[in-house]
């Protein structure tokens, strides 16, 4: 039967024929994303082609007038959530150790401190305050998967989502490009280079780039300290969902109750963290970790190109250059406190 007795999502009237379509445009652009990351320059990577293609399926759909008619596989919490579970895999607390605890230190004191710095700047600047709590997360952790994260603590927008997804893209790629040259010129041992890339750029990816234009050894550092950072997520989600039911949305004639976190907080980290634990407890083959690595950039991928077939932009509008002011500041401000962290720490 043509029709389901089943809702997709509110006002969208599940019909299979549909879904097919919709899956198919999905997997499609997908593909064509992978792709494009793959005979593209190093620099562009898999969410920012993957985002553009699905920002421009969105606007074909739009102006031919069927955007409705095909959005039952649009499920960007669905593969976001997916891919952040496979993404611990991709960390392993007995590799984080092995630098010691200086990687640990500075990856606690560096997105504690840049945290609390892009809060003030961003509340200065009157941002909104989910968008604020997604802006402080991604500049402060690992741009796009604390983002995520933050987002389902807080409940924001998929705009929110968006827009901060665009922001780490854009000032990620040139500190990629541009860190590593300027440690060589500052004269930067391999370990200082490394742990000031790791506890500076926001991307994974774009982190092990920079690390590997500078040398193999700050490449491994680097991915270290950045580890150290990914693995801070589930703790900077569970203070926000704590915030955001204490304080925020608080109402002032209840007590809060326990419950209202534990329905807040994104039950996807559990999972995240599972998965970490399995992977450092050495129960899975490197063999099975690559193919859960790559599942999870399936996943991701899918991701991002929902993200901009459901983009709203009228979101975009109403944010104006406030939120790119402070993304600004708060990365020059994190550029600098980490490369004295890593002076510090690792000198």
């Amino acid at each position: 039967m043509a029709q389901v007795a089943a809702v997709a999502r509110p006002g969208l009237q599940f019909r299979i024929p549909r879904f097919i379509v919709s899956l198919a445009i999905v997997l499609g652009l997908a593909l064509l994303a992978n792709w494009l990351s793959r005979v593209s320059p190093r620099a562009l990577e898999y969410p920012l082609w993957a985002a553009a293609l699905g920002l421009m399926a969105n606007l074909t759909l739009g102006a031919t007038g069927v955007r409705n008619r095909v959005g039952q596989a649009f499920r960007t919490e669905l593969f976001l959530k997916t891919g952040l579970v496979l993404m611990g895999a991709s960390v392993n607390f007995g590799e984080i150790l092995s630098i010691g605890a200086r990687g640990v230190v500075q990856a606690v004191l560096g997105v504690s401190c840049v945290f609390l710095f892009t809060w003030y700047v961003a509340r200065a600047f009157g941002i909104d305050e989910k968008l604020r709590a997604v802006m402080c997360a991604s500049v402060a952790i690992c741009g796009v998967s604390a983002a995520i994260a933050a987002a389902g603590a807080v409940l924001a927008k998929k705009e929110h989502l968006a827009y901060v997804t665009a922001l780490v893209i854009a000032f990620a790629l040139p500190l990629m490009v541009l860190q590593p040259y300027l440690a060589m010129a500052l004269g930067l041992s391999a370990d200082v280079a490394g742990a000031w890339i790791g506890g500076n750029i926001d991307t994974t990816a774009a982190v092990v780039g920079a690390g590997a234009i500078h040398s193999e050894r700050a490449m491994k550092v680097a991915s270290i300290v950045k580890l150290s950072q990914n693995a801070l997520i589930g703790v900077v989600a569970f203070l926000l969902a704590l915030y955001w039911v204490v304080f925020v949305e608080r109402n002032p004639h209840e007590r809060p109750r326990v419950r209202e976190i534990w329905d807040r907080f994104p039950k996807f980290i559990l999972g995240f963290v599972a998965v970490s634990i399995i992977v450092t407890l050495g129960l899975l083959t490197s063999s099975q970790v690559k193919a859960l690595t790559n599942l999870r950039s399936w996943f991701l991928t899918l991701a991002f190109v929902c993200i901009g077939l459901e983009l709203a932009f009228g979101e975009f509008r109403k944010a104006s250059w406030r939120p790119i002011g402070v993304y600004l500041v708060a990365t020059v401000f994190n550029t600098v406190f980490a490369l004295g962290a890593a002076w510090i720490l690792f000198g």
